[in-house]
């Protein structure tokens, strides 16, 4: 398979595995959409790490099998390729990308759909779209933009340069950057450390958070409102109150 999930300690791993450089082909992209609305429904999985290897992140789409796709095969392909993407971006769990080497067009555009990306001092990240002659298609000039600001979007997209770890952590691309050997164990431990956090409290800052940015304000407090008003009906907020009144912050164990 050219992506897996592999689940320990309550972090399931999203593992990209298509040699040499995880070029996401169609059957990839599918498969990655399978197993994220799987991530997104196991209970055993409370974190997610997605992480393309030691040597690469993902390369981005596959070329050859794009270039022989006209206007009519992409016209019903856009929304499938869209949707693969979004479903990463919608598991309703912390997720953080690990970085390593390449993380280009399709590859940069997977790791925007995590919630915290950790590169390793060797990783590219780039959206080069432009120098094919197009724009990045997987939410690229959406994520982006709404990550790192719509004129640093545009000078990365307009140009389709590559930058090094160092200039993604001044640009806000990444948010951390560790020895490439470290990325790996780096991402899973700050998923393992959320795994153990209380998951529905978890899911509402996500959603809060997430869909809060899309629209207004007002909006947004409404979201942030029943959500907030909701958890006081969880088994994790008693716990969490519970062990601040009994034990002081930060000691609760949820289940």
């Amino acid at each position: 398979m050219t992506v897996n999930l592999e689940v320990a300690d309550g972090v399931g791993t999203l593992r990209l595995d298509r040699p040499p450089m995880n070029a996401l082909d169609v059957a990839t992209q599918d498969r990655l959409k399978e197993l994220a609305e799987e991530a997104t429904r196991r209970d055993d999985v409370r974190a997610v790490v997605v992480y393309g290897g030691e040597k690469v992140f993902a390369a981005g789409a596959d070329i050859k099998e794009m270039q022989d796709m006209d206007h009519t095969a992409m016209v019903l392909r856009a929304r499938a390729l869209q949707d693969s993407f979004t479903a990463v971006a919608r598991i309703p769990k912390p997720v953080v990308a690990a970085v390593t080497g390449y993380a280009l067009g399709g590859g940069c555009e997977l790791a925007l759909c995590a919630d915290f990306r950790i590169a390793g001092d060797n990783a590219k990240l780039g959206q080069p779209e432009i120098l094919l002659g197009l724009i990045p298609g997987a939410g690229g000039t959406q994520r982006l933009a709404r990550l790192v600001g719509p004129s640093k979007a545009k000078d990365l997209i307009f140009t389709g340069r590559m930058v090094k770890a160092d200039e993604a952590l001044t640009l806000g691309l990444v948010d951390r950057v560790v020895p490439a050997a470290d990325v790996y164990t780096e991402a899973h431990r700050w998923a393992a450390k959320l795994a153990q956090g209380p998951a529905l409290a978890l899911r509402a800052a996500k959603e809060s958070i997430d869909t809060g940015l899309e629209t207004d304000i007002e909006t947004g407090l409404a979201i942030e409102r029943n959500w907030f008003a909701g958890l006081f009906a969880t088994a994790d907020r008693e716990i969490g109150m519970r062990s601040f009144v009994e034990e002081g912050p930060g000691k609760a164990k949820f289940l």
